[in-house]
């Protein structure tokens, strides 16, 4: 009669065997795993696969801890292109980052571009983006993913390290787009970017190095038009 009893209870006296086979088998994640690679013989032969690691965070690493640049970078992220950059350890980029008071303070926003203006004409409408035009809801969002991106993309240069100085005008991302930097002087001993001003007058307020670019945060942004 104890028989059953006994059967009901084997699975619990072997919890511990199963735990103990299964701890064997594991690799601590930052353990070196051993792999059995095939050759070209057919034969197989053991290796050991090392994650590659990196000294410095990525752009994209340093822009998601940057409390300032929050809504440049959730524009940033809108477009799948720019995020695979900032996140591309073999790429290098310069990137200007307003800060939120400056994209807060633009009168009109990324997504209003020009083009969107101009295809309110095209609709026998008024321009201002108050007038009550209502676009196609398609066109719209179009007109806005694409306005974003320019936008994001005049504060790229595509290229890191470089002297802000030296030459003073760079190409951006965005085509037929460049920026300027002239020199108003300061403390030598601070960096070069604390001793230049971007366009119109605008500062440069912080700079971050990542494993595939730089990043510095300005207190304005750069105009399209």
């Amino acid at each position: 009669m104890r028989l059953p009893s006994l059967f009901s209870q084997l699975p619990l006296l072997l919890l511990p065997l199963l735990a103990h086979a299964a701890h064997d088998d594991q690799l601590p994640l930052d353990s070196p795993a051993h792999i059995m690679r095939p050759t070209s013989s057919g034969d197989h032969q053991d290796y050991t696969y090392k994650p590659t690691t990196y000294s410095q965070p990525t752009l994209a690493d340093l822009l998601t801890i940057e409390p300032r640049a929050s809504i440049f970078f959730s524009y940033a992220r809108e477009t799948a292109a720019l995020s695979t950059l900032f996140a591309d350890v073999n790429g290098r980029s310069t990137v200007l980052v307003p800060t939120n008071r400056a994209v807060m303070a633009l009168a009109r926003k990324p997504r209003l571009g020009a083009d969107m203006f101009s295809s309110m004409d095209r609709h026998q409408g008024p321009t201002p983006p108050d007038s009550g035009v209502i676009l196609p809801e398609a066109e719209f969002d179009t007109l806005s993913r694409e306005n974003v991106e320019r936008w994001v993309s005049a504060h790229i240069i595509p290229k890191s390290p470089i002297s802000l100085l030296d030459p003073p005008t760079h190409a951006t991302l965005l085509a037929g787009k460049n920026v300027s930097f002239r020199f108003v002087g300061g403390d030598e001993g601070a960096g070069e970017w604390a001793r230049v001003r971007l366009e119109d007058d605008v500062r440069l307020v912080d700079m971050k190095e990542a494993v595939n670019g730089v990043i510095y945060v300005i207190d304005g942004t750069v105009k399209l038009d």
